[in-house]
């Protein structure tokens, strides 16, 4: 009898996208309409946060929050804060897979959502479009890692 590497169907590995969508938006204009009298020089504090949930077996949901907060001087023009969540399933993974893919791979496949969102929110709300730089969850995702990994210091 040949051997055979091929494994058996109930162990492949299955990931799929069920659902994206807002789950919750909020734009602020705290000092409208004076702030649109001023020279418009901003910074842009930007904030990020995922978490994931299980729904069911092998069912997960995703969300990426952002805050963006952008200030004339001292005073804030206007404040952005959407949470782009996603349904997905993934199926056959073990927890050293899945952490990455829920933690990195998904806020990757929000992002663009997330960025239109807020852009058009900005837009309609007076101000000059915010196109949010790419961002490299990779990166974020190991440095979390690494610092729940790190050794306490706390006295």
């Amino acid at each position: 009898m040949a051997e055979t590497n091929e494994v058996p169907v109930d162990n492949e590995k299955h990931f799929s996208i069920q659902k994206i969508y807002t789950k919750d938006l909020s734009f602020e204009t705290p000092n409208s309409p004076k702030i649109f009298t001023q020279a418009w020089q901003p910074s842009l504090d930007l904030n990020l946060a995922t978490q994931s949930k299980a729904l069911e077996d092998g069912v997960f949901e995703v969300v990426l929050s952002i805050t963006a907060t952008v200030k004339l001087e001292e005073e804030i023009a206007y404040l952005v804060e959407v949470q782009q969540a996603g349904i997905i399933t993934a199926n056959g993974f073990d927890e050293e897979e899945l952490s990455p893919l829920l933690g990195s791979f998904c806020p990757n496949v929000l992002f663009p959502y997330a960025r239109e969102v807020i852009s058009d929110l900005v837009s309609k709300g007076g101000f000059p479009q915010l196109i949010l730089a790419p961002i490299n969850f990779d990166a974020l995702y190991l440095q979390k890692q690494q610092q729940n990994a790190a050794p306490s210091t706390l006295n």
